[in-house]
């Protein structure tokens, strides 16, 4: 009786700490959590003028400072507010975003494509007040929201970050350079770089071409498994030494790629309109990874196209 009196407290000890660790595995496909450095968005005035209506006109340049990739946009139907001799002014005209894209870490940009995808046309970022003046001092606040990390389809909202942005109009800075404000360790790729996609298929840039009307960009998947894969890349914007980002937005998982037969490779082409004077690009590219309609992030160098 005494061997069994020992037994029983062992065998329940042993049960417990079996079904106590089941609490600590951790799903394969968790997501990292937002880096506690974040800083959220930042931004500063390039310019500062008239429109020709007489209102003023303040010239933006926002900058990525999450840690993370991350879109952000102003909040719609909110003014932004100057505050300017003690006074406070609403200001209705607010282009302060980043066209639904993602930009890398430390990237800084001023523009982006809006428009329609028939008809797209360059906005820059910037904030209008209608009747201000901004008298030394003076303030801009703008409320927005941004998200980090992997698109996902089913989680577009995930990781979703509602602040302010607190702009100080005496510090103007006309000469930022473009796209990159500050660089991350192991963040840019290069283009020959070999990309694992969903199941495994293996994407490569195989060529860059300029056009006349822009860049080229041809690629190519290689599928090891025994079935059939559709790898979407959307059409992948770029970011150049003039701080727009160019490419009309669209879902990347929408658009339509080939598929990779099994233990097979197939290629496709996509096109970005830049103009033919800018340079030094890189490639803001989303990868569906890990599992369907859930995309990673590269920024590919291609400065030298």
């Amino acid at each position: 009786m005494t061997i069994k009196k020992i037994l029983i407290p062992i065998l329940l000890i042993n049960i417990l700490f079996t079904f106590a660790c089941v609490y600590i595995v951790l799903p394969e496909d968790l997501n990292s959590p937002i880096s506690t450095t974040s800083k959220g968005w930042s931004a500063v005035v390039t310019n500062i003028g008239k429109t020709d209506a007489g209102d003023l006109h303040i010239d933006l340049a926002i900058h990525n400072q999450t840690g993370d990739w991350s879109a952000m946009k102003a909040a719609e139907g909110k003014p932004a507010v100057l505050t300017s001799d003690g006074k406070s002014t609403n200001c209705d005209t607010v282009f302060v975003n980043t066209s639904g894209h993602r930009l890398a870490p430390g990237f800084q940009m001023r523009g982006y494509i809006a428009g329609t995808k028939a008809e797209p046309e360059t906005q820059l970022i910037y904030v209008e007040c209608q009747g201000a003046e901004a008298a030394a001092g003076s303030t801009l606040s703008i409320d927005y929201s941004y998200v980090t990390g992997q698109y996902n389809y089913y989680e577009q909202d995930k990781n979703k970050v509602d602040t302010k942005l607190e702009i100080n109009l005496d510090e103007v800075v006309q000469d930022l350079t473009y796209p990159i404000a500050d660089v991350t360790d192991g963040l840019i790729q290069k283009p020959e770089s070999e990309i694992e996609a969903l199941n495994k298929v293996i994407l490569n840039l195989v060529d860059v071409q300029r056009t006349d009307g822009g860049l080229q960009f041809s690629w190519q998947t290689t599928n090891p498994g025994e079935y059939p894969s559709y790898v979407h890349v959307g059409n992948p914007p770029v970011i150049g030494t003039d701080g727009i980002l160019y490419g009309f937005y669209e879902t990347p998982d929408i658009v339509s790629v080939p598929i990779t037969p099994a233990s097979g490779k197939t290629e496709w082409t996509t096109e970005v309109a830049v103009p033919q004077d800018i340079k030094g690009f890189y490639i803001m590219l989303s990868v569906e990874s890990g599992k369907a309609r859930l995309f990673a992030n590269y920024a590919v160098d291609i400065t030298d196209k």
